[in-house]
C-alpha cells in the first residue's frame, strides 16, 4: 500500500523519509520499527509533533504520521510498553513529542491522555536501487555505528535528580562557555527517548557537531542500550575532530533510561573530566550528590539547576562544599568552573 504522510515524526530521521511511503501489513513488534498510523481525536494539550527538523507542529484527528515502535517510563509524561503483537487495524499510543509510539499503561496528569494512533501498516524501505522488492524499515537503518579507533577525547558529564531538573540549560551554557574558550564542542544526548530539541539546543548555543541515541538507532533507552550508544556517540564525535564532548543524561540518575549503567562503567566514566549535577531542591542535592559518590566513586564538581535559583539553595549547596551555579544567572561562573577543570584535566595527561 503506497501512502501519503501529513507528518514525519523525528525519531525517523535516520532513514530520510520522503511524503510518500509504502507499507506492508506484516509488522514486525519490536523496538524501532517504523510504522505508518492515523491520528485518532484532539487534544489541546501535549498535542504536537517534532519533525525531522526539529520543528513542532499541532496534531489533528486523521492527522497520517510516521513513528517508531517503543517504550518510555517517564515520571512527568507518559509510561508505555512495547507490544508484543502489533497489527495492522490496533490502537497504540503517541508516547512523547518525538514519536514513539507504545502502548501507554500510566499517565502524569498533567499531559492528560496520549494520542491514540490507529496502526496502517510498517513503511517499507528499497536498499537496493530500482528494485521492487522492499525490506521492513527500522531506525537502525543509517544510524552511526562508531568510530573505534578514534582517539579519545575529554567529556563533561551533565546529570540529574530527575526530569526538568535543569540539564539541558546547564548543558548549553557549558556549550557556549567552551566554545568561547576556543575549544571545538561536540554536544550529546545519551539516554531518554527520542526528541532532538535538546542537541539542537547545544547546536544553537555553539556546539560544532551534535548527536543522540537515536542517532545511534535507539528509540528509548534503557540498561541494555545506554552504554553502547554512548560509546558510539563519544566515538563519532571524537572523528569529527571536537575537543570536548558536553554529554547530558536524560532523566534522572536513580530512572529507568540506563543512565545508572553509563555511570557505572568504567570505559565510559573515564572520558570524563568533569561532573555537574543538577537538581531541584535541598533533598535533591544532597541525595545525587551522596549517591554519585557511593555508588559510582563520582566526585560532584558544580551544582545548578533550579535548587541554585537564589541563594537560600545556593547556601545549602555550599554548605555541602561545593559550588553552585545558576545556569540562567551565573552562566558565565559556571562554565569557568568546568574550563577550569578541562584545562587542569588536559594538563595532566599531557
Amino acid at each position: 500500500m503506497r501512502i501519503h504522510l501529513d507528518k514525519i515524526a523525528s525519531v525517523t530521521r535516520n532513514l530520510g523519509l520522503g511524503r510518500w511511503v509504502t507499507l506492508t501489513p506484516d509488522i514486525e513488534a519490536r523496538e524501532g520499527a517504523v510504522v505508518a498510523g492515523r491520528i485518532v481525536g484532539e487534544k489541546t494539550v501535549y498535542n504536537e509533533l517534532e519533525d525531522v527538523h526539529g520543528r513542532m507542529s499541532v496534531l489533528h484527528d486523521g492527522d497520517v504520521i510516521v513513528g517508531a515502535l517503543g517504550h518510555r517510563n517517564a515520571l512527568q509524561g507518559y509510561e508505555g510498553v512495547m507490544p508484543s503483537r502489533v497489527a495492522q487495524g490496533d490502537r497504540l499510543h503517541l508516547l512523547n513529542l518525538g514519536g514513539v509510539i507504545g502502548q501507554c499503561v500510566s499517565r502524569n496528569p498533567g499531559v492528560g491522555a496520549p494520542f491514540e494512533v490507529e496502526i496502517l501498516g510498517q513503511v517499507l524501505e528499497f536498499p537496493q536501487f530500482g528494485s521492487r522488492l522492499g525490506q521492513p524499515a527500522f531506525i537502525q537503518s543509517g544510524a552511526v555505528e562508531g568510530k573505534p579507533g578514534a582517539p579519545k577525547v575529554p567529556v563533561v558529564y551533565v546529570a540529574g535528580t530527575c526530569m526538568n531538573a535543569g540539564k539541558t540549560l546547564a548543558a548549553c551554557v557549558l556549550v557556549r562557555a567552551l566554545s568561547q574558550a576556543g575549544y571545538k564542542v561536540g554536544g550529546a544526548k545519551l539516554t531518554g527517548v527520542s526528541l532532538q530539541r535538546d542537541i539542537l539546543a547545544m547546536q544553537d548555543y555553539g556546539a560544532d557537531a551534535i548527536l543522540d541515541f537515536t542517532d545511534a538507532g535507539v528509540a528509548c533507552s534503557g540498561p541494555a542500550t545506554a552504554p553502547g550508544a554512548a560509546r558510539k556517540i563519544f566515538t563519532e564525535l571524537a572523528a569529527k575532530g571536537v575537543d570536548v564532548i558536553v554529554a547530558e543524561t536524560g532523566d534522572g540518575i536513580m530512572g529507568e533510561y540506563g543512565v545508572q549503567a553509563i555511570l557505572s562503567d568504567e570505559e565510559l566514566l573515564g572520558w570524563g573530566v568533569a561532573h555537574v549535577l543538577c537538581a531541584n531542591d535541598p533533598v535533591g542535592v544532597e541525595g545525587g550528590v551522596r549517591n554519585l559518590r557511593d555508588a559510582y566513586g563520582i566526585q560532584v564538581d558544580v551544582v545548578a539547576g533550579p535548587a541554585t535559583d537564589n541563594r537560600v539553595g545556593g547556601r545549602f549547596v555550599e554548605s555541602l562544599g561545593l559550588p553552585a551555579c545558576n545556569a540562567r544567572t551565573q552562566a558565565a561562573e559556571l562554565g569557568r568552573i568546568v574550563v577550569a577543570k578541562l584545562k587542569a584535566a588536559t594538563e595532566v595527561k599531557a
